[in-house]
């Protein structure tokens, strides 16, 4: 064992020998010359290509390494079992991991393995800087082997930055905008006012037939994942929804339902609040992709009506010292056209951006211009019709955790089932109902809400049968009418052919009486 560590002792001082030798006779200019060249006669004979990725790029942030950063912490690097560090940025709502430094993870696309490094070097001391840059020089490495390079670069690298962004946007708050000021910017030049949304409402809790939330759900999933179809068919990368029903039927929960199934954020466009059409373009200019543009009630924002029974706007008279009323005409300028409206959701205005998503909702959707509904604008009409036995069962789940029937609920649920058409009743009043009597137990509110489905159900009967009564003697009354008149026409088509038969050959007594018979027609 001595003569080993003895050995082993000389080689070393041989090794630091001849390094100072080499040092004395070749200077580090030519010892960093064969360096590089050995370099690259190992990567020309390499089967890998080597990309890296710079934290910073000159005095600006390199936006790819945040993206990769983003990307492997959240998708490639918890599969691959690496050492992750663990953080939450400002206004995320779920955490985050961290690539360690000098660590290497496995990653793959269109079946080619790539492997990113994390490299983590010392930087070298800087003099003063008005900017100072990190103590430390930080880069990922990409190797990818030479046959998969056409087929990764650069669709790899777009599949990166796509991730990244969708990551960022799912891990951040969703936000609610408000045009408050109208078409004002503020200081920042934005017309929005953001605030957070925590809507909680989700196709899950949603009262609503589940089929038809399937089919909601598969047209917005397709909506979402449709870039290269709206891009191969020529058409903006938009689609419209038109709710429409009683109130209370759920159509601002359905709202919320879509922005938090797709993660969108969402803009509430008060109609009242804009000035003019050219304010409106304006505030859709200023909105977000990946959004969802809300008009409450357009029913009653603004005058939106037929336009063939719209009343034209009246032209500006003059005054009495013959000059024209300036602030008449300018008033009826700055309003709300229809042709504004249909220009902001299908004009050309309504292409400068993408993946918008536009909803209207109504309580009369006959009062609205077809010109508005068609095809285009509102892609797909939704109906929130009352509540059925499915959505109930819905509500039942949410409010008191009832599943299925059980033999002391069982003839409960049959009546609900068997009186909820009769009732006409709106979820909110199903969920009111349920609120109110959550705390008695589950059977005990359920026959509260059949007791409700009842009284509603009878109050309908009692309010349909006057008026049923008064349409029946309305109509007996036209009829009598109507009998009256012939009667009467009948008298005067007869008077004339008595007076004939009196006088015989009386000319002057015809000429009367056809006269006045005349007249009597």
């Amino acid at each position: 064992m001595r003569e080993y560590w003895t050995a082993l002792a000389s080689l070393m001082g041989a090794l630091a020998f001849l390094q100072g030798v080499l040092h004395a006779v070749f200077p580090a200019e030519l010892r960093a010359a064969v360096a590089r060249l050995l370099g690259r006669a190992t990567r020309a004979f390499s089967p890998y290509c080597y990309f890296d990725v710079t934290e910073t790029e000159g005095m600006s942030t390199n936006e790819i390494y945040d993206a990769v950063q983003l990307y492997l912490s959240s998708t490639a690097a918890p599969a691959a079992g690496a050492r992750l560090s663990l953080s939450r940025p400002h206004n995320a709502s779920s955490f985050t991991f961290g690539l360690a430094a000098s660590d290497r993870v496995l990653d793959g696309f269109r079946g080619a393995a790539v492997a990113w490094e994390h490299v983590v070097a010392p930087r070298q001391s800087q003099g003063f800087s008005w900017r100072p840059l990190p103590e430390e020089k930080r880069r990922f490495t990409l190797r990818i082997r030479r046959g998969d390079r056409d087929k990764l670069l650069p669709a790899y690298l777009d599949h990166i930055l796509a991730s990244a962004a969708d990551i960022r946007r799912r891990s951040q708050d969703r936000l609610l905008y408000t045009n408050a000021r109208g078409g004002a910017m503020d200081a920042r030049g934005l017309p929005w006012d953001p605030v957070p949304f925590k809507h909680p409402s989700t196709f899950d809790t949603l009262a609503m037939d589940p089929d038809r939330k399937a089919a909601i759900m598969a047209d917005l999933r397709d909506f979402a994942d449709g870039s290269a179809f709206y891009e191969r068919t020529g058409r903006a990368w938009k689609r419209g929804y038109l709710l429409y029903g009683p109130p209370g039927t759920g159509k601002s929960s359905m709202i919320a339902a879509m922005a938090n199934f797709l993660g969108y954020d969402v803009y509430d466009l008060e109609l009242t609040e804009v000035g003019s059409n050219a304010d409106l373009r304006k505030l859709l200019m200023k909105t977000t992709s990946k959004s969802i543009i809300v008009i409450e009630d357009i029913d009653c924002s603004v005058d939106l009506t037929n336009r063939a029974a719209a009343a034209p706007a009246p032209k500006p008279r003059p005054s009495i010292d013959g000059a024209i009323d300036q602030d008449a005409s300018a008033g009826a300028a700055r309003s709300i056209t229809l042709s504004g409206l249909l220009n902001f959701t299908d004009g050309l205005w309504s292409c400068c951006g993408s993946e918008r998503i536009f909803v209207f909702t109504t309580n009369h959707i006959e009062k609205l211009d077809p010109a508005l509904l068609r095809s285009g604008r509102m892609d797909m009409h939704i109906f929130m019709s009352y509540c059925s036995f499915p959505a109930l069962k819905i509500l039942l789940r949410n409010y008191l955790g009832f599943s299925d029937p059980d033999p002391d609920t069982g003839a409960v649920m049959a009546g609900l089932e068997s009186w909820i058409d009769a009732a006409e009743i709106t979820p909110a009043d199903v969920s009111e109902v349920l609120i109110k009597n959550r705390r008695s137990g589950s059977k005990e509110a359920m026959e509260q809400l059949l007791r409700v489905f009842k009284a509603r159900a009878e109050k309908r009967r009692r309010e349909s049968g006057p008026s049923t009564a008064v349409k029946v003697t309305s109509d007996n009354n036209n009829n009598d009418d109507e009998e009256e008149e012939e009667e009467e026409e009948k008298r005067a088509l007869e008077s004339p052919k008595e007076g004939k038969e009196q006088q015989g050959g009386g000319m002057a007594g015809e000429d009367d009486e056809e006269t006045e018979a005349k007249k009597q027609l």
